[in-house]
């Protein structure tokens, strides 16, 4: 065998005993007379000693010959270790070599293999199978083992049944660009990766299976930034003969494992909030509500005051930020800069110090009063030592805006701590959006969507007041999963698809499969689905999905390492009946 113990699991108890160990040369020190070398494998560092007065001097020199991340297996005998070192689990031993071979060299890494790096995140991309060996990015997978492993205790201790769904689909219209895959045995025609195994998980309700879960694979063609990649993973879930209360309440007792069993946190909680008032609350529909600096609407008190800007506004809007008079004039005016970026795309902003006494002093003290401003305070909760942060236009772009103003005010206030854990659901959210482009409707979660009840006839007359049987749950700010009360009448979903401007045919064409299926006595039903990659992330104290994810894409799609999309060669092309029309 080639190890008889990890390099993890030596401790005082194993003193005298002897011991076969195997991994990477994590580094070396030479004395002359004797060599220490640090062993490393996925469990541990053991220290190894070749002692000139105990260790033949030809196994001396070739531990001398052993460069970083060498593959090595040794044998020898467990000491007691004179410097011993607390912050090592090993830290009480080392292992006296008697026998030494090199399994495979290895060249110089490009960088070092620790937990403080000297590779920046390019280089580490392209060799991830050595980023891998360090701690920060193994641990992260070993965590993301466990996230998964408690998933499926807790989901088939509620009696889910976890099925598998093909990757090798048809393309349907689901809101982002498909991945295609072009088939061999089907001159010109393509399957498409699945955007997420929505319409099979309909397909088993009406299959009889009740509870299935899956963690899967899902696709999309889409641009990419942190927590976003162009394959990712889902938790994917649906039940039948269930209501939208039973799905929350499965669903938070989910989260609430996960997070007693991964992080040893409870939380009771789990709020309720309608869309329209995370909207108007927060500026979007994924609020962080381990903090305050709820928006304030200000019209009222702040227009028809001889100040153009904000009499010409449809929204005027602003939040109390704790603390913030202490901010100097520079680190205002840098705020002001920050929200003037093309990433927030505020024109200005307007703000007020309430100061200790009481008074006030804004950027617009020529337009109000102290008595003005006193409102202001009233209306946004501002205190004595806060700040008053005011934004105005039109009413999407500027909580938009706001919210993208508090999220980063509280992080620089230290207020997003990622060890505290304050999850919700929101609920209630448009069934439809309109496209201001075109001037069309388009299904906000996906076409087969109901609809809350008695809202269907909405439809004619007012679509854009129809709110769907929708929910989302909400982690710190982070939307971790969400779902729906699917339709399960073929008649309702023909006149959903037909309001999204599919035509007879077309519906057919696209989802003929599905209406037939609902023609067999499909059972009312409904999921959720949870972004595994995310929820592992944010469980892990991080926002950044990729060192949760063992060869991640980069900010363009591409996998550096493997040099990922690439073409293929004429050959190929003309087997699957392809040719290339690239436009320089």
């Amino acid at each position: 065998m080639y190890r008889s113990h990890s390099c993890g699991e030596l401790r005082a108890s194993h003193i005298n005993t002897e011991v076969t160990l195997a991994g990477w040369v994590q580094k070396s020190r030479d004395k002359g007379f004797m060599v220490w070398v640090d062993l490393r494998d996925r469990y541990g560092i053991t220290q190894l000693i070749f002692d000139e007065e105990r260790t033949p001097k030809e196994m001396i020199e070739k531990a001398k010959s052993l460069g970083r991340e060498f593959v090595i297996q040794v044998t020898g005998t467990v000491i007691d270790r004179e410097a011993k070192n607390s912050k090592m689990a090993t830290g009480d031993v080392e292992v006296l070599v008697s026998k030494l071979e090199i399994l495979n060299a290895s060249v110089t890494p490009p960088f070092t293999i620790e937990d403080k790096t000297d590779g920046g995140e390019d280089i580490r991309m392209k060799y991830r199978y050595l980023d891998i060996r360090r701690n920060p990015v193994k641990d992260s997978l070993i965590f993301r083992h466990k996230v998964a492993m408690e998933v499926r205790k807790y989901l088939s201790d509620q009696e889910f049944i976890e099925v598998e769904t093909p990757y090798l689909i048809k393309s349907t219209p689901e809101g982002a660009r498909d991945f295609v895959v072009p088939s061999r045995m089907n001159e010109g025609q393509f399957y498409a990766l699945p955007q997420s195994p929505q319409t099979f998980k309909q397909l088993l309700m009406v299959g009889g299976m009740d509870k299935y879960f899956q963690i899967v694979k899902c696709f999309r063609d889409e641009d990419l930034r942190a927590d976003r990649q162009p394959e990712f993973t889902q938790i994917d879930c649906e039940m039948a003969f269930v209501e939208q209360e039973d799905i929350l309440n499965i669903f938070e007792g989910l989260t609430r494992h996960l997070l007693k069993e991964v992080n040893n946190v409870e939380v009771e909680k789990f709020p309720r909030m309608l869309y329209d008032d995370a909207m108007k609350l927060y500026g979007n529909d994924k609020p962080d509500i381990r903090f305050g600096m709820e928006f304030a609407e200000l019209n009222a008190v702040t227009q028809h005051k001889d100040f153009g800007v904000f009499n010409s506004a449809e929204l005027v809007v602003g939040i109390a930020v704790p603390g913030g008079n202490s901010y100097t004039r520079k680190e205002i005016d840098n705020i002001i800069k920050w929200v003037k970026r093309p990433q927030v795309g505020a024109l200005g902003m307007i703000y007020a110090r309430v100061n200790e006494d009481g008074s006030f002093k804004s950027s617009v003290d020529k337009f109000y009063n102290q008595e003005d401003l006193a409102k202001w305070a009233e209306a946004t909760g501002a205190k004595p030592g806060d700040l008053v942060c005011v934004l105005s236009g039109e009413t999407n772009k500027v909580r938009a805006q706001l919210s993208a103003l508090r999220m980063e005010l509280a992080e620089r206030l230290g207020l997003r701590d990622p060890k505290v854990f304050a999850p919700l659901w929101v609920i209630d959210f448009p069934l439809l959006e309109l496209d201001e482009e075109t001037g069309h409707y388009h299904a906000m979660h996906h076409p087969f969507t109901s609809p809350k009840p008695g809202q269907m006839e909405l439809l004619d007359t007012d679509p854009g007041a129809v709110k769907a049987n929708a929910y989302d749950l909400v982690l710190n700010g982070n939307e971790i999963g969400g779902g729906s009360i699917r339709i399960h009448d073929k008649q309702m979903q023909a006149t959903m698809l037909k309001h999204l401007g599919f035509s007879d045919e077309d519906a057919k064409a696209q989802f003929g499969f599905l209406m037939d299926a609902f023609e067999y006595g499909a059972p009312p039903h409904g999921g959720l689905a949870f972004g595994l990659d995310r929820l592992v992330a944010i469980l892990g104290g991080q926002e950044t999905i990729r060192d949760f994810i063992a060869f991640p894409k980069n900010n363009s799609g591409r996998d550096v390492m493997i040099d990922a999309p690439a073409f293929i060669d004429d050959d190929q092309l003309k087997e699957l009946s392809l040719k290339l029309d690239i436009q320089a």
